[in-house]
């Protein structure tokens, strides 16, 4: 696996990946659970759920969601869709990331001085998890991007894999072997982004 850093500047956003993956899938579950364990979660809550889809059910999720778009997308406009929806549907597997709102309503009701951060808070934690976990593929050699097509295909999604009604989809985040790099990326300069007061 690559260094931190390298990890970190290499990470973009791949839509051109394939059915292919140079690790196992003993050890992408390995990443998840890792990243699961220990990326850091407000009062410890605990509170990310994740979902690895591989194989058939990988796929059946991007026809969830292109039959789901295909209801509220002009016909006109739809074969743009139709393309994301492959190539989304022609990598590897899928990581669903989830927010267990039972966990979140309950802290609330235990310390309800922060009663509104913890909805902020879980989906801060949410994101720490799929950085990692982003990353982490990424040093693996695997390519990944990041999507977002909740709420439209939450309640489908639940009822096919028969999830917790109180888990919260956030993310959806399709990986494969890179066919091709991104293009490149502009910075805006760091002097206008940072600041330092020693």
């Amino acid at each position: 696996m690559k260094d931190l850093k390298q990890m970190v500047e290499n990470r973009r956003s791949y839509y051109a990946i394939d059915k292919k993956s140079p690790i196992s899938d003993d050890k992408i579950k390995e990443i998840i659970d890792h990243s699961v364990k220990y990326v850091p979660t407000p009062f410890n809550s605990q509170s990310s759920r994740v979902v690895l889809l591989l194989g058939e059910n990988h796929n059946k999720l991007w026809d969830i969601t292109r039959e789901t778009l295909r209801k509220i997308v002009p016909a006109e406009n739809f074969a743009s869709t139709d393309e994301k929806m492959n190539g989304f549907q022609n990598g590897y597997g899928t990581v669903l990331f989830f927010e267990d709102d039972e966990v979140v309503e309950g802290l609330q009701k235990q310390f309800p001085l922060y009663k509104d951060n913890f909805p902020v808070w879980s989906i801060q934690a949410s994101a720490m998890l799929q950085y990692t976990i982003w990353i982490s593929l990424e040093g693996e050699g695997l390519g990944a991007s990041l999507q977002h097509y909740n709420p439209l295909i939450d309640d489908e999604v639940k009822e096919k894999w028969n999830l917790p009604s109180k888990w919260k989809l956030i993310a959806q985040m399709p990986f494969g072997s890179p066919l091709a790099e991104p293009g490149d990326k502009d910075f805006a300069p760091l002097d206008s982004r940072i600041k330092v007061f020693s």
